[in-house]
């Protein structure tokens, strides 16, 4: 088995990222690796947010992230919180796939962990595949997992 130090779960809280859950688990007991649990808020990535005065968009801003960030803590709490390993957490507001590279590369993860949802036909060309693009993209590999 490689040796993992550092493995990041992105998550998008969806059930696909619960399906994700027991790898994540598995592999970092049986490594002992760091787990580290990171969601973008990409929500805020519409181009129209231009015509939005700032201070709206700060509040809002301000508002979502803490939203985000009392869902890590309970996704935290509910999947990971008797883990025997060490589990830090990570929220940001972003524009997606490239966010999720950029932490792999700033905490040198070893292996980045993401559930899917198996979209197809439209509804990927339209909403695009987020894990598609960490597939294609990262210099580290990269576990899916589909819901």
């Amino acid at each position: 088995m490689a040796e993992y130090k550092t493995l990041l779960f992105a998550t998008d809280f969806s059930e696909g990222a619960s399906s994700a859950v027991d790898q994540a688990l598995s592999l970092a007991q049986l490594t002992g690796a760091r787990l580290h649990l990171y969601h973008v808020i990409t929500e805020l990535a519409d181009k129209r947010r231009r015509f939005i005065p700032a201070d709206v968009i700060d509040t809002f801003i301000t508002e979502i992230t803490r939203h985000a960030q009392e869902d890590m803590q309970a996704f935290h709490d509910r999947h990971f919180a008797k883990a025997s390993f060490p589990v830090t957490t990570e929220v940001e507001v972003g524009t997606g796939y490239e966010d999720i590279l950029a932490e792999a590369d700033k905490i040198k993860a070893d292996l980045i962990i993401l559930g899917t949802h198996g979209r197809t036909g439209i509804e990927k060309v339209l909403v695009g595949s987020t894990a598609e693009r960490v597939v294609r993209n990262s210099k580290v590999p990269v576990l899916t997992v589909r819901d």
